[in-house]
């Protein structure tokens, strides 16, 4: 009797850390299959592709897992990146350009740019958050009323949805650069740019290693991280969203709070605005139109948050987020059609959310 209740122990020790990291295993079964399916896959060019193009990915999930665990919603937060970049690309150009008989050097332009761009995505959370926390307002409609104002703001600052373009160079050497390159024919190293000498024809052959946005994620990462898991403000978006009647009794400012974590989600989205901008060297319409929003919201719940609250990590949505984008990479290194991206990712969310039920307590 007592081999068998310690067999049942294992076997349902083993079932919750299945439960608990199912998202780590099927993203390392995907990388299996697609290291066997996917022509190139495992490369180092493709894996920072896969990295490079998650950055802004990663932003808009990390938004959504603070908003998320203290029980809301944010459907706002790809409008306001799209926000972000039409007003940090806009100011950037018109500065930039010879306004008011003066020529405004690259570096000023794009640090007003990067202000502007920040500044209206603030102004997006402070009325998510006001909405929500003031006037209690529920999420989801508070969110989708900034979404529809952030749209109508950023299809007139686009004139109608055209990119702005015709911004410094530096931008995109900026955000398309790499922290370390070897020239082969050369034999010189250098960081943040190409070995002195480098011609056109032997950038093909360079090797580059450690994109710009690997630096930019891996800082948010472990900035984040830490916010959620060792500050009093994590704590306490985890008891709001545990149970927010229980956090008023203990002395938390929940309105306050609240406030504060829709306005770190927006912020966050127009981080990622301005990333898009220095990697495509232009502001465009184009993040409004791309369901990012759903994408960063599937990220989280793939990752093991409850839509219920109170419960979520960042490392599980940067697994949730990898997921997506290596699946969007392999499929299509695999010769798939890109539709069946949606199909697997809802199946995906529905393998999570049925997850969620079955082990409400693994996080």
């Amino acid at each position: 009797m007592a081999d068998h209740a310690l067999t049942r122990e294992r076997r349902s020790t083993a079932l919750a850390v299945f439960g608990r990291n199912w998202a780590l295993f099927f993203l390392l079964l995907m990388i299996i299959i697609f290291f066997f399916t996917g022509k190139n896959f495992f490369t180092v060019s493709n894996i920072q592709t896969i990295i490079y193009s998650a950055t802004t990915s990663l932003l808009l999930a990390f938004a959504e897992t603070f908003v998320i665990i203290s029980k809301g919603i944010d459907l706002s937060v790809g409008y306001v990146m799209g926000l972000s970049t039409i007003v940090c690309a806009g100011v950037i150009r018109d500065l930039y350009a010879v306004q008011f008989g003066v020529h405004w050097p690259a570096g000023v332009a794009i640090a007003l740019g990067i202000v502007a761009g920040l500044v209206a995505s603030l102004a997006c959370g402070l009325a998510s958050g006001l909405l929500v926390s003031r006037f209690r307002v529920p999420p989801f409609i508070a969110t989708l009323g900034v979404l529809g104002v952030a749209y109508g703001v950023t299809l007139h600052g686009s004139d109608g949805g055209f990119p702005i373009a015709f911004l410094p160079n530096i931008l995109t050497q900026i955000g398309n650069g790499y922290v370390y390159y070897y020239n082969p024919a050369l034999h010189a190293y250098s960081f943040f740019s190409p070995p002195l000498g480098t011609t056109g024809a032997q950038i093909k052959d360079m090797i580059r290693l450690f994109p710009n946005t690997l630096i930019v994620t891996l800082i948010f990462l472990v900035v984040l991280w830490h916010l959620l898991k060792n500050t009093r403000f994590g704590q306490h978006t985890y008891a709001i969203g545990g149970n927010l009647d229980a956090a008023v009794r203990a002395g938390i400012d929940t309105r306050r709070h609240l406030m504060q974590v829709y306005v770190l989600s927006s912020l966050l989205s127009g981080i990622a605005g301005i990333i898009w901008v220095f990697q495509t060297g232009q502001g465009n319409f184009v993040p409004m139109g791309s369901n990012l929003e759903l994408f960063a919201i599937a990220a989280v719940i793939i990752g093991g948050a409850s839509l219920n609250g109170g419960k979520g990590r960042i490392m599980s949505t940067l697994v949730g987020v990898f997921i997506i984008a290596v699946m969007a990479n392999g499929l299509t290194l695999s010769g798939v059609q890109t539709f069946y991206r949606f199909i697997v990712t809802g199946v995906i969310l529905i393998v999570a959310i049925v997850v969620d039920q079955l082990f409400p307590d693994l996080l």
